[in-house]
């Protein structure tokens, strides 16, 4: 087995999770970055409302994304880049959560990926004050990104688990998250079902 993944960060242009405004991604082949994308987003109807909390945190405003793919548009794309990969990100939930809210809103199917989190896996590699991105990912000695950059992030994830795989003797990323105890789930791959209300956020 080889060192092989796609590591994804999503940006949310609101407090609801189906708020999908920018994706980055990051392939890695045999523990080396093979290739890197991103793109912004057209959050789905009813929650594309932008916070200014959230801009303030990406900077990505309503009319950088009005000629944006809407989320069912670049699923295809966001798809064929991961191909069958384990996905990793850092503080998964939150990503995953993008992932299968705006396929539920948008009544599109949801990849079944497994994936791992880069946090939870920091956490068993690192003594650090604090596991925000930024801070281990200096610690895997990738320095001065741009944070809340989706596909900047998506790198420093990606170079966090390198570095923990090497530190760890570990092959792939399954062994790694096994060697840590660190849990491997898997994103129920169905098509959502059509709901009832669309909050307006």
């Amino acid at each position: 087995m080889a060192l092989d993944f796609t590591a994804i960060d999503f940006e949310t242009a609101n407090s609801s999770s189906a708020s999908a405004c920018a994706v980055g991604l990051t392939r890695v082949r045999d523990g080396r970055v093979v290739a890197t994308a991103g793109w912004l987003i057209q959050p789905p109807p009813g929650h594309d409302r932008f916070f200014e909390i959230n801009v303030g945190i990406h900077g990505i405003r309503p009319e950088d994304v009005a000629d944006a793919p809407s989320w069912a548009t670049q699923l295809d794309d966001l798809a064929a880049f991961v191909g069958d990969d384990v996905v990793v990100a850092h503080n998964a939930g939150f990503d995953m959560s993008v992932l299968r809210r705006a396929c539920e809103v948008t009544d599109a199917a949801c990849p079944p990926y497994r994936y791992v989190c880069s946090l939870q896996v920091a956490r068993k590699t690192y003594d650090l004050a604090s596991y925000r991105l930024p801070l281990v990912a200096a610690a895997a000695g990738f320095l001065d990104f741009a944070h809340h950059d989706a596909t900047a992030d998506s790198l420093a994830c990606a170079h966090i688990m390198i570095d923990a795989a090497a530190r760890a003797g570990a092959h792939d990323v399954v062994e790694l998250a096994m060697l840590l105890g660190v849990r491997v789930p898997q994103l129920a791959g169905t098509a959502s079902r059509p709901t009832a209300a669309v909050p307006t956020f």
